[in-house]
């Protein structure tokens, strides 16, 4: 066995792609998803100490399932809750959002269905078609009409599978669209809101709600580790999609459930994303961010969400372009293959509400120096 661990290694080390886990505290943050800064907000700490300062007579863990004993009146309430604001029949709390797509994917779709995939979905969509027996196909980026050549081709039940902002892009699925032909395919549209959530919308609510297409997907994967800075995700549906991911989800059913700690956070920071001012300035910083490029050549991918990325091909140049950036005090990451295609390696720079206009100008006039 370390004969194989070796040889895989060393394949990843050849082709400059081997990871490793860093600390890099003390940078300007421009590569986490903490895009409104609500897990660094002193006020949502604050509420979160306040909330368990009177209700001191709680236990630190969920002790197991909640089919079991990990259920409680708050978890129900919280999902009512989010349900409401998200304009949804019924939701369901999952441990992650991975958690949520693979238990989804892996427990909807049968033997004889069809699931589709943009071609740049997330990982954990991709690990639950894989657990599915339905036969899978995936579509070019964005393409609606390599997505309607698998239409087409499909059978049984079908399903598509997209995110409204992509992570590794920052683009947005072209929404409406994609949901007029699995309407004339009498598809099921599932939709991935991570990095939508907390950034579109009129509150934050999502690309899905921002389009008015709550009632014409059948699924939306909403997360609270990105924007809302947080942990956990919930599955928005209908009742009997709820009643049957409780019974079939194995991502659901056999984990220990989130800690009432967790929920307590995700209802806060709700409330936190409600006030809408980091918002705002998250979008402002955006806008400042793109307009540094306008006429020189490099490579932005179009974005106007909080993830923007720069294409540098080649593994080797991409990572000296994002350790040169982390000598000068900017925590840049580089996105490498296998993670994206070879030859469309980048920089992903994730924007906040905390990124000074001083720290994107310096970042900006870094990167046009060394690009």
């Amino acid at each position: 066995m370390d004969d194989f661990l070796d040889k895989k290694l060393q394949e990843r080390e050849t082709n400059n792609s081997l990871r490793c886990l860093q600390l890099k505290d003390n940078l300007i943050d421009f590569s986490s998803n903490d895009y409104l800064g609500l897990a660094q907000s002193a006020e949502a700490k604050q509420a979160i100490a306040d909330y368990f300062l009177i209700n001191h007579d709680y236990k630190l863990g969920a002790t197991g399932s909640r089919l079991l004993s990990g259920n409680s009146v708050f978890a129900e309430a919280l999902e009512c809750e989010l349900v409401k604001f998200h304009e949804a029949d019924a939701g369901l709390i999952f441990n992650s959002g991975y958690d949520a797509n693979l238990g989804l994917f892996a427990s909807i779709a049968q033997k004889g269905d069809t699931i589709i995939c943009d071609e740049h979905i997330h990982a954990c969509i991709i690990d639950g078609a894989r657990l599915s027996f339905a036969q899978r196909f995936t579509f070019l980026h964005n393409d609606l009409n390599s997505l309607e050549t698998k239409l087409k081709n499909s059978r049984g039940t079908i399903f598509i599978a997209v995110e409204s902002v992509y992570s590794m892009d920052g683009d947005v699925a072209p929404l409406i669209e994609i949901s007029a032909l699995a309407k004339k395919y009498k598809a099921n549209l599932i939709v991935d809101e991570a990095h939508a959530t907390g950034v579109m919308g009129k509150n934050g609510e999502g690309l899905v709600q921002h389009l008015g297409l709550q009632n014409d997907v059948f699924a939306r994967v909403v997360t609270f580790g990105k924007a809302l800075g947080c942990h956990g995700a919930i599955i928005l549906g209908s009742d009997k999609l709820r009643t049957y991911l409780i019974n079939f989800a194995r991502s659901f059913i056999y984990t220990t459930a989130l800690p009432l700690h967790s929920l307590v956070t995700i209802k806060i920071m709700y409330a936190q994303m409600l006030k809408k001012q980091n918002i705002n300035t998250l979008r402002k910083n955006i806008a400042f961010f793109k307009i540094q490029f306008l006429g020189t050549n490099v490579n932005l991918i179009e974005s106007d969400s909080a993830i923007q990325c720069i294409i540098i091909t080649g593994n080797t140049a991409c990572k000296n372009t994002a350790l040169a950036l982390q000598k000068n005090g900017f925590d840049v990451r580089p996105i490498l293959s296998p993670t994206v295609a070879k030859g469309k390696e980048r920089l992903r720079i994730c924007l906040h509400a905390y990124n000074s206009e001083v720290a994107i100008l310096e970042l900006c006039a870094l990167l046009k120096k060394i690009i």
